[in-house]
């Protein structure tokens, strides 16, 4: 997407979401409704009720969805900088795209990490209905004929669902470039895509999929080990041969002019927040698994974590 074309959409979509800014606290979804990125606004919204009276704010959830993350990004960062009361959800695909340029110029230090509320893990379903019961299957089929599977992905070549199924079909002797992927605006989209078979399989994130009840089947989890709840009758990759783990974080950042006693505000809420037993609880049942950072600590994390996903994207060509 141009420079022009994001400009352009951020407008319009600053005439939304400054009506949310006036409503008190919003949280950003950078994607369409139903996916990851939904799922860590409410999160947070949920979890924010477990603190003192005094420190609970009423949140509103937006929707600013277009270039992977990249209007929401533009949006705060050259319109709406100093907002005290704007999060926007964040996630290692985020993070990806970043690294690879594909939010222009942007860098890590251009706006302000707040927290880390939870990790996830990639995956790759199925409907249930599908003749592909094993990922050793669904290879088994790309590689005899790519062009007859397509595979539904949040966002474009590069993207961190682009790039699993990447390198699980390069460890299985494919070529990414014989792939059809379909590029989605979010990972709610890809799976209702995939339930009207205009895709035949989704990579995208374990918290995602644990959403979508009996409807899929998921052939593998890019975890250590087998993940609690939902899906723990999903195999991993690893165990199937396939050594490709892939976390996701999940979390949320403020714009680069907010003030600092307001920034640290916000870290200090979200450390309370997730010290809480029923956060934990309220984290589970969202389909995450522990990982805690804010403020600085997760700065650092973040800003280690797009120069290893740059060196990874330069394996298959993708840097700008």
């Amino acid at each position: 997407m141009s420079k022009a074309a994001i400009a352009a959409i951020a407008t319009a979509g600053l005439l939304v979401a400054g009506a949310a800014h006036a409503a008190g606290v919003e949280c950003i979804v950078p994607s369409k409704p139903g996916g990851a990125m939904d799922l860590t606004c409410k999160l947070a919204r949920k979890g924010l009720q477990l603190l003192p009276e005094q420190e609970q704010k009423p949140m509103r959830i937006s929707y600013l969805p277009g270039g992977i993350g990249a209007v929401a990004w533009h949006s705060l960062v050259s319109q709406r900088r100093a907002e005290p009361d704007t999060l926007v959800a964040f996630s290692g695909g985020s993070l990806l795209n970043l690294a690879q340029g594909k939010f222009g110029k942007a860098k890590a230090d251009d706006v302000r990490w707040v927290a880390a509320l939870g990790a996830d893990y990639g995956m790759i379903a199925v409907r249930a209905d599908s003749p592909y019961k094993t990922l050793a299957e669904l290879l088994a089929a790309l590689k005899k004929h790519p062009q007859k599977v397509l595979i539904g992905v949040s966002g474009t070549i590069g993207s961190q669902d682009w790039l699993k199924v990447a390198m699980l079909g390069r460890a299985a002797g494919i070529d990414p470039k014989s792939l059809r992927f379909v590029a989605l605006e979010g990972g709610g989209e890809a799976f209702t895509a995939m339930q009207a078979n205009y895709v035949q399989v989704v990579s995208g994130d374990a918290s995602e999929a644990s959403l979508q009840g009996k409807g899929i089947r998921v052939l593998a989890v890019l975890s250590e080990q087998r993940l609690p709840g939902a899906l723990a009758a999903a195999p991993t990759a690893r165990e199937q041969g396939y050594d490709l783990v892939w976390p996701v974080i999940r979390g949320v950042w403020m714009g680069p002019q907010v003030a600092e006693a307001d920034y640290r505000h916000w870290v200090a809420r979200f450390d309370t927040m997730m010290a809480s037993p029923e956060y934990a609880q309220q984290r589970a049942a969202s389909g995450l698994y522990p990982f805690s950072l804010t403020g600085q600590a997760l700065s650092d994390y973040v800003k280690k974590a797009v120069d290893d996903y740059g060196k990874r994207a330069s394996q298959f060509g993708l840097m700008r």
